[in-house]
């Protein structure tokens, strides 16, 4: 993960007033923003499960689950500066990584393919963007500034800077152009890639 050089509530505010044109006041932002009180709670959540409090720790989320309708394992680990927006039905599985300036919209699931243990959810990389609905799955990794469409279903990695939609997600965007040539070469790997790791 990137360095974190200011502290969270800091981090939480700016990204917020950033991607938020709604967000008026610093007093809404703390009062009324889901996404903000569920990364908030999560910071306490994600030191009892380090600190080996795992049963506290899981019940310490799911009252925030109740509270905010977003789901985030205690165990998953998160950077200072995401932003969730709107948040209900998003939800964060256990061995998630998810790096500063990431944008998360509502119903967006980081989740795994089944009973494997070790890493099995995915790690998202900084400034990536995901849309609403989207399903990330298994140990894959999003690239920087990558953003993945609403509704999009991702079962292999997605490189830094492209775009991918569909249902499996496909690129459709390298650098926001949609250069034919790149996008194909691209497509290749993934899918050389994909077959590789499920072998």
């Amino acid at each position: 993960m990137k360095k974190e050089k200011k502290g969270f509530w800091h981090e939480a505010i700016r990204v917020t007033r950033e991607n938020d044109p709604a967000a008026r006041t610093l007093l809404e932002i703390l009062l009324t923003y889901p996404g903000l009180k569920a990364l908030a709670a999560h910071r306490l959540s994600h030191w009892f499960w380090r600190h080996n409090f795992k049963l506290l720790a899981r019940m310490h989320s799911q009252f925030w689950r109740f509270w905010t309708q977003i789901e985030i394992h205690p165990g998953a680990e998160i950077a200072y500066g995401v932003f969730i927006d709107h948040g209900s039905g998003l939800v964060i599985g256990e061995t998630a990584i998810v790096e500063t300036d990431v944008k998360l919209y509502h119903g967006v699931t980081l989740g795994g393919t089944g009973k494997d243990k070790g890493k099995r959810h995915p790690t998202v990389r900084h400034g990536a963007l995901i849309s609403a609905h989207s399903q990330l799955l298994g140990p894959i990794e999003i690239g920087e500034n990558a953003k993945v469409g609403a509704g999009a279903v991702v079962v292999s990695d997605v490189p830094a800077n492209v775009t991918v939609v569909g249902i499996p997600a496909k690129v459709v965007r390298v650098n926001g152009k949609k250069d034919e040539e790149k996008i194909l070469t691209i497509e290749e790997r993934r899918e050389a890639s994909y077959h590789s790791s499920h072998l």
